[in-house]
Parts: structure tokens; sequence; C-alpha cells
């Protein structure tokens, strides 16, 4: 299905609004590293991420995400060379103060927290930011009204992903997560592979993956910022 979000964003949104911009250095982490964490302190339960390109490689540049609020603007997050940019695009009358106020802050200070924790833990907040850009693709999948089989298989790799990870799985509310996950893959198994996933069953799915995805983004944020 179109993305009717992402067309009006790469066509009018990026050259005619306004827009604010900052730049992060890489320092001691690695593209993909930076990338994720600014992904996940972009994020939040509102935003829908209406696209994804990851770089070939963890250590090279070229890793892009776009999300759309409910306040109407786009959030862009891309790694180049020299290190990344977080571009925000307001309608006019709006603003895109929050990126400097609130946005660059808490990248800086989880860079540091992240650079310090050990190993281990690193990979588990990594693979956690992962499992949280699954659940933001299946979404984006559902309000798209992709086709069931679309939307199976990024259900099923979300909850892969997650079984993982130590963190994820010891965490409180962990088992509901997995039950939530795996009624959802039953219902789109049951329905025609080929067909659009039905507009009726849209309500019910999101309401649970917008659930899932607040607990995540707490548990992660909990990882992160200790």
């Amino acid at each position: 299905m179109e993305n009717r979000l992402l067309s009006q964003y790469n066509s009018v949104i990026t050259s005619q609004w306004p827009s604010k911009q900052i730049e992060e250095p890489y320092n001691t982490l690695i593209p993909r590293e930076l990338f994720e964490i600014a992904y996940h302190t972009c994020n939040n339960v509102t935003m829908r991420n209406i696209y994804i390109k990851l770089a070939s490689s963890e250590d090279q540049a070229g890793s892009k995400a776009v999300f759309y609020s409910n306040t109407k603007k786009f959030t862009s997050i891309e790694t180049l060379d020299n290190g990344l940019t977080i571009t925000k695009y307001f309608s006019e009358g709006s603003s895109g103060d929050k990126i400097v106020t609130e946005i660059q802050p808490n990248l800086i200070r989880r860079k540091e927290t992240y650079s310090s924790k050990e190993q281990d833990i690193k990979i588990q907040i990594l693979k956690s930011i992962l499992v949280e850009r699954k659940l933001d693709e299946c979404a984006n999948l559902v309000m798209l009204k992709e086709s069931n089989r679309k939307i199976y298989f990024a259900i099923g790799d979300a909850r892969e992903s997650a079984a993982v990870v130590p963190i994820f799985m010891e965490a409180e509310g962990s088992s509901l997560v997995q039950l939530a996950l795996n009624k959802w893959m039953e219902t789109a198994q049951r329905l025609d592979h080929e067909q659009n996933f039905p507009e009726n069953l849209i309500p019910g799915i999101i309401k649970n993956l917008t659930q899932i995805k607040k607990w995540l983004l707490d548990l992660i944020s909990k990882h992160l910022d200790k």
C-alpha cells in the first residue's frame, strides 16, 4: 500500500517546511550504536516510524529513520561520515525547539551512560531497541493495511528478537507481552495471507502494540539511564 506520509515527506516536507537540526559526533561509539540510541531517544508512544534503512554494516554510516508524530511533525535520524544528524520538520506557527531542549541533552547523556556499561548490557540494550524498531515496523505495516503475510512475519520477527534478550524476558510483564504477540500472530496466520489486514482488526492490534511499546520504551530507558 502507498505510504502517503512518506511520499509527502519526500516531496514536500524536506524542501518546504521549516526545520531545526542537531549534529552529534560518534566519539567512542560506532555509527549503529549511536543510531540506535538516537532512535530510542527520539521515539515515544505517539510516534510512528514511516521509514527505516540500515547501513550494510554496524560500523558504517548510511542508516536512516523517519518518524511522524501526532503533533504533525516529522523527525529524521541519519548517520553520516562525521556523525549523526537529527532534523525536526514542523509547520508554520509551530516549533522544533524540543530537539534542542530535550532530545540533544538526553542523547549526550545517554551516550555517556551507554559507553560506561559492560559489553553484555550494551548488547542487550541494542537488541531491545531492535525489538522496539520491529514493533514500530509492524505498527506501520498495519496502518498501511499491508498483507496479512507481511504482518504475520513482522510480529514473529519482533517476538523472536525479544526471546533472546534476558533483560526483556526477565522483566515483569514480559510474559503478557509474549502472549499478546502470540495472539496476533495466530490471528494473522488464520487470515488469507495474500489479503490486506482487515480494517476491523486494526484498532485492536494498534492498541496492543502501543501498550507493548510503552512498556518496552520504559524498560529500555531504565537500563539505558542507570
